[in-house]
């Protein structure tokens, strides 16, 4: 709270470095010349002219650009003086390993990459434990925000019964490729590389449900919420129903449990838009512990179930990157992140996309091969599930047919030693 006050008092810049210069940090870059006592030091891209193109796209000042400091490798800044690293690299396995360097190296870290947060995260945030750093999940993506919404609830004596976001999905979307997914963003191929340099594979898993399965489990993990019996569902509602239909069924919503995550569509089983949707938003939901909490939702005009038990809060838009300096504030003034994982309740499993033959090369979220779905932890490791932040690169050892689920036995994995000991950790974590 009060960030900005607190930030007229400090005197030394925060001195940060990304790793990974994107679409998400392109986007921070466009507000750099408007934040107040932030300093980029460094940004690692493998690519370092791609890297200085997109800062002066953003609108950074040449002078600016010049004074910051380009590589293609981590290791180059590690003993820099830089308070707080971005990694936004958007691979899980490269950015666990990066991120186990920069803790080890005792440095404040936000996990822009969501991917290696749900593959890795309960590891990484006991490790920067262990090491008196901070962890944090980055503000402006739909998971910190939610958390944001379920602080303010539990703190004010709220029970919250569902938390989640909503997008736009249709079953037909799930086998979605890099390929297919321009015909589903009504965008031509040029228009949305070439032109916007949008990546296909990113933006694909956003359309074919990997991306809600990860940021979900990203919430269920750090909130302590449970997963769907049978993973998300995407009903279709808008934000004015959520109070009546995101609740346990047995209260006639859809819930199989009270305390969860779920994704809500924004266009229905024939592919029109519904009204008010909440496409671009994230949502809870409270429930009144008594009868006068009950009547105050009444009497203050908040929207609710015919029953008046349950109600909703929604923020209809995040501003991904555009918000970032938020997680920076809060880690450099207030020593505190915005949000982090403290638990590992949930998995994103890998289901085949197609038919798959031995040999085949898998290729991660949003590819041509698997799509991921919610799946708890237990189940996960009971039925030694591979892990969709896994999966690029994993060689194939017996095919696997459309639609089936695929184990770690169906696969050759060559994973990072921090890898393996992080997975293991999180197994033995479970009871």
């Amino acid at each position: 709270m009060f960030l900005h006050t607190k930030l007229e008092n400090r005197k030394e810049p925060i001195r940060i470095a990304f790793i990974g210069c994107g679409k998400f940090v392109s986007m921070f870059l466009a507000q750099y010349n408007h934040l107040d006592k932030i300093q980029i030091d460094s940004i690692v891209d493998l690519n370092t002219d791609r890297a200085k193109k997109n800062c002066k796209n953003s609108g950074i000042k040449s002078s600016s650009i010049d004074k910051i400091n380009f590589t293609n490798s981590l290791d180059d800044i590690l003993d820099r003086n830089i308070e707080i690293f971005i990694e936004a690299t958007g691979n899980p396995i490269i950015g666990t390993v990066h991120a186990v360097k920069i803790i080890k190296n005792k440095k404040n870290l936000i996990l822009v990459n969501v991917e290696a947060d749900i593959t890795c995260g309960k590891y990484l945030s006991d490790l920067a434990k262990e090491n008196n750093v901070i962890c944090s999940m980055a503000y402006g993506d739909q998971p910190s925000l939610i958390l944001e919404q379920i602080e303010w609830a539990r703190l004010n004596g709220f029970s919250v019964v569902c938390a989640g976001k909503g997008t736009k999905y249709h079953p037909t979307f799930e086998y979605s490729t890099p390929d297919t997914v321009w015909d589903y963003y009504g965008l031509t191929k040029e228009r949305a590389e070439i032109e916007s340099g949008m990546n296909p594979k990113m933006f694909n898993s956003f359309l074919c449900g990997d991306k809600s399965a990860i940021e979900m489990c990203a919430v269920s993990n750090a909130a302590n919420l449970k997963c769907p019996e049978n993973g998300l569902t995407f009903p279709p509602i808008g934000v004015y129903d959520i109070a009546k239909k995101m609740i346990p069924k047995s209260d006639g919503g859809l819930l199989d449990f009270e305390g969860q995550v779920e994704v809500i569509s924004s266009i229905d089983f024939d592919k029109k838009n519904i009204p008010n949707d909440l496409r671009w938003g994230v949502y809870i939901v409270i429930k009144a512990q008594n009868e006068y909490v009950k009547n105050c939702f009444k009497d203050y005009g908040m929207v609710t179930d015919k029953s008046g038990n349950y109600s909703a809060i929604w923020r209809p838009y995040h501003y991904i990157g555009l918000e970032l300096a938020q997680s920076i504030y809060s880690i450099a003034l207030d020593n505190r992140a915005t949000g982090y994982t403290k638990n590992y309740n949930a998995d994103v499993a890998s289901y085949a996309k197609k038919d798959l033959k031995k040999g085949d090369k898998l290729d991660g979220e949003g590819g041509f091969c698997a799509r991921g779905r919610l799946v708890t932890s237990e189940k996960s490791k009971r039925e030694k599930i591979l892990p969709l932040g896994l999966t690029d690169n994993a060689i194939l050892i017996r095919d696997i047919n459309k639609d089936d689920i695929i184990k770690l036995d169906d696969v050759d994995l060559n994973l990072p030693e921090d890898i393996v000991k992080a997975r293991e950790y999180q197994y033995n974590t479970l009871k």
